[in-house]
Order: structure tokens, then sequence, then C-alpha cells
């Protein structure tokens, strides 16, 4: 029984999974709810009641906990816990409908969910399944306080080392739940792009294997979406881009990792990470698509194409590529590694601006520092005044301006818009927070979950 139960939960999250990536009313749903009913029609011919939970962060059936199937399935665990779903109850006689039904349900973003699950499940017919809270939290705010974006993160880098660990070995990777975490990301950040945004600055340093990859994902998306992309299109973007260095797998780390200039065979090398990349992802375009390829070749060709690899034919690069580009060299500016040190955010900007209109497109260099700005969310800075502040939103109209949270004021917190005040208070020096902002780190750290709408105290 054991096995049954375990097998149709895979094809119920199947299920959720690819209804989340192409909707219900897809050809290819069809096949995935006839799998998991067919799965749950067998188990149920013995039992009168199925019924899962979610104890803590692992599934659980009756007395059996699923260690390896939770961590395989961790990011549909989280995505069922934001929407108040810790059990879930199938009773013998229920209709495909009803299934399919309930996945419509858990597939609506927490903006169109307009009732809880009980008054859903009323009201569409649905009476061979339960869902909700173990136990009831009342203070628990149903509209966000709840989520855990470091959890959604972590997630996303656990997906992404799974994939890209299986391309290597040349094991089959999970894309179906590859993608899925990264349209969660997606959302999240396209809900609540300060604190996603924060996340990924302190982030930035640490020396995790996949935090630059994720990184450059989260800034691929978030600009995507601002050029006025579609969902779909910033989901694909952001995919793209996770995958733009993974030639570099195949270069000698000596290489990688050495400090100062590399010869003429070191850089020829080096450079045959894009068409080694492009290669290997040519394997992976029934589940990927194609754009991975086309980031892989282009995103060291350069706006002005004088980059590599050599083309025969001048073409502009495509704008995913183009994005990921601009991504990619703002992310490794300013991360630090083992040979490189960080630079601060007002040096990176400068070094950048150099290139606007070679290396990278103007139009696209204008509107990312216009919306990551020059000091990122999450920044420490000290001020004029000789203040520390960490700084939690950007000001479009004045990217050396942006808007700041004192830290240290006891008993109280005092924003500051920096553009706004008369006094001609400004940021005077970045605090790396891994020497001299250190101290601050818990500060920044602190998301305050139950202040939804930050931007209004300004």
């Amino acid at each position: 029984m054991k096995e049954k139960i375990e097998a149709f939960f895979r094809d119920f999250i199947s299920c959720l999974q690819i209804a989340k990536l192409y909707t219900t009313g897809h050809p290819r749903f069809d096949k995935f709810l006839n799998q998991a009913y067919q799965s749950l029609s067998e188990i149920l011919k013995d039992r009168e009641e199925v019924l899962f939970g979610i104890v803590g962060d692992e599934l659980a059936f009756e007395k059996e906990i699923f260690f390896d199937l939770s961590r395989t399935v961790s990011p549909v665990i989280t995505y069922l816990k934001e929407r108040g779903i810790e059990k879930i109850s199938f009773r013998r006689g229920v209709k495909a409908e009803e299934l399919r039904k309930f996945i419509d349900f858990l597939v609506l973003s927490k903006d169109e969910i307009k009732t809880d699950v009980a008054e859903y499940f009323a009201a569409s017919g649905i009476e061979a399944i339960s869902a909700g809270r173990l136990q009831t939290d009342a203070a628990k705010d149903d509209q966000g306080a709840g989520i855990d974006y470091q959890k959604i993160f972590a997630g996303a880098a656990g997906e992404i080392a799974q994939v890209i660990g299986s391309i290597i070995s040349g094991d089959e990777p999970r894309i179906v739940n590859f993608r899925f975490s990264i349209k969660h990301l997606m959302e999240s950040l396209l809900k609540q792009d300060k604190e996603i945004m924060m996340l990924s600055t302190i982030k930035r340093y640490d020396p995790g294997t996949f935090v630059h990859s994720l990184n450059v994902s989260i800034l691929s998306m978030y600009i995507a979406s601002k050029a006025g992309f579609s969902r779909e299109d910033c989901l694909e973007t952001g995919i793209a881009s996770i995958f733009h260095d993974i030639g570099k797998l195949y270069i000698s780390r000596k290489i990688i990792r050495k400090k100062g200039g590399l010869t003429t065979e070191e850089f020829t090398e080096m450079k045959s990470h894009a068409t080694l990349g492009g290669e290997i992802m040519l394997n992976y375009t029934q589940g990927l698509g194609i754009l991975p390829v086309v980031v892989c070749l282009e995103h060291h060709l350069r706006y002005d194409q004088k980059g590599y690899p050599k083309r025969r034919f001048l073409c502009t690069p495509h704008i995913a590529s183009l994005i990921v580009s601009l991504c990619d060299v703002y992310d490794s500016l300013s991360q630090r590694r083992s040979y490189k040190n960080d630079y601060p955010p007002d040096l990176v900007y400068g070094l950048m601006s150099k290139e606007r209109g070679s290396y990278f497109d103007p139009g696209l260099f204008d509107l990312f520092f216009k919306i990551v700005g020059v000091w990122p969310i999450g920044s420490i800075v000290a001020l004029s005044d000789l203040r520390t502040a960490v700084v939690r939103e950007e000001n479009s109209e004045d990217i050396f301006l942006p808007k700041v949270e004192i830290i240290g004021s006891p008993g109280k917190r005092e924003f500051v818009d920096l553009r706004q005040e008369n006094s001609g208070l400004k940021i005077i020096k970045f605090l790396n927070p891994w020497t001299e902002g250190k101290q601050f780190l818990a500060e920044v750290r602190r998301i305050d979950s139950s202040e939804k709408n930050r931007h209004k105290i300004f």
C-alpha cells in the first residue's frame, strides 16, 4: 500500500505542476489528470478514505512520513502551505472532475482566491475531497505574512543544483520540478519584489555554488517584467539565464579561478564556454525550449557584436541574451569570489556605464539601473550625517537617492526618502557586509512580514 500511496502522490503533484505550467485546459494536462485519477481509484478500492498531511516540511500518510519524496517535491509543499493546504482527504466515490476542480483551485494565484477552500468546494460541487489546515492559526495573515521567501529561494537553488547535476552526470533532470520552482519564484518576485530583491542582495555575498545563476535569473525576470514581457516570456528568460554559464563547468578550474590576466590560450579556452553551453543545452530543448541555447551562445556577444563567439553574419543578439548579459555582469562584479573581490555598488555602476552602448544595449542599461538603482535594495550604507541605513526602495527619478531605513533607532523605525530631504542628506559609503557592515547584517535580514506596503510610508 505504501508504494501505491507514494505513486499517487507523485502523480497528483505532477498533475499540479503541469497545470501550473500549462493550465488545466491544455491537452497535456488531461494525460496527467487521468494518471492521477487512476492511481487514486486503485487505492480507494480497498479504503474508504485517503488522508495526507504536511507535518513541518514533510509529507505524511497515517504513521508513514515520505522523507525522500518530501525532499524531491519541497517547492510544491511550500506552495501548498502558502495556500493553507496542510491536509487533503480523498474519499471513495471521488470523480475525475472533482480532482480537476481541486487542481483549478490550487493553481489560482493568491490574488485570485476570493474564498477559502471549503467555500470553494461547496460552490464547485466537490463532495469527495476536503482540504485545509491541520490546525487553526488565527494569528497567521492569509495574504502572505506566512510566506518564507528564503525557503522559496533555497528551493529554487536546490532545483538548479539537481537539474545541472543531472545534466553533468548524464541522468534525467527533473525538468517539471525545476520549471515549477522557478515559476513559483517568479510569481513571488512579481508580487513581493522588494522582499525578493532584498534577499537577492543578501545572497550575493553567499558563496553558494548556484547563487550567481539564481541571482541572474531573478534580475533577468524582474527586468523582463518591467520591459513589458508577458509572464510566460519572463519565465522563459529566467530559465534560460540559469544555464548561461553551464559551459564553464567543462573549463579548467585553474583558468576559472585564476587571479590576474589570462594567457591567449587560456582566454581562448575560456571563450569556448559559450559554444560548449549551447551544444549542451541542445540536448534539452524538448523540456526547456530553444532559448537556453540562444542565451548560452550570445550572452558574451555584446550589443555592438564585438564579443564572442564570432559569427559569420552580423545580427543583433536576442533581447533575452542582452538582458542576461547585463544581469550577469552586474552580479559578477557585485559578488565576492575566491579569485576576486566584490566592488561597491557605485563602482559597479561606474564601470558598467562606460560600456553603455557598446557592451550593453543603452535602453536596457537605463531601464536596469532605473529599477535596480545604484544602491540595490538591502544595501547597508553610511549617510552624510554619519548615521547607518539599509536601502529599502529605489527612486526611479534619481537612482543615487533611494529610500532608506535608519539602523539603530531605539523603539521606532525611521524611514527617510533621500530625494525629498532638503538637508542634502546622501549616501557617502557602502558598508560591505563581509567587513564593516557585518555587524548590521541581522538588521538587513529582518524582513518585516507584517508590513506589506512599506512603500506607502514614504
